[in-house]
């Protein structure tokens, strides 16, 4: 089963994605900061991450950029999850090292579709 790691501090939009993504089949794991969601990639090594930017503790910017500079964690596909639609933003996303870029509210089918482009792209 693919495992992904929701990282997202927001309770209802937590509840509400990790529930679609199950009932497609793939194991949820959640973290709600960065800090948890680094920590978690470290010890249980999932198949993708699904990140928020705006988080306490740790925001998605640094957290990405922890594991992406990390030899254990950086193959691991990384996909934004923001409410910042701006082009400098998604310019951001792409210089600390997110494999892609979903705003919010999330088309639910459009982010599928980027979750499994990027489980089955070759290395």
């Amino acid at each position: 089963m693919t495992t992904l790691l929701l990282v997202e501090d927001n309770d209802l939009n937590r509840d509400m994605l990790s529930r679609r993504l199950e009932k497609m089949g793939y194991e949820v794991l959640l973290a709600v900061n960065g800090q948890e969601g680094v920590e978690m990639t470290r010890a249980l090594a999932p198949d993708l991450i699904l990140m928020d930017i705006n988080m306490p503790v740790l925001d998605g910017w640094e957290a990405v950029h922890l594991l992406k500079s990390a030899p254990e964690t950086s193959a691991i596909p990384v996909i934004a999850l923001t409410a910042h639609a701006m082009m400098s933003d998604r310019e951001k996303a792409d210089e600390v090292g997110f494999d892609d870029y979903a705003t919010k509210p999330v088309d639910f089918p459009a982010l599928v579709h980027m979750i499994e482009a990027l489980l089955h792209r070759n290395p």
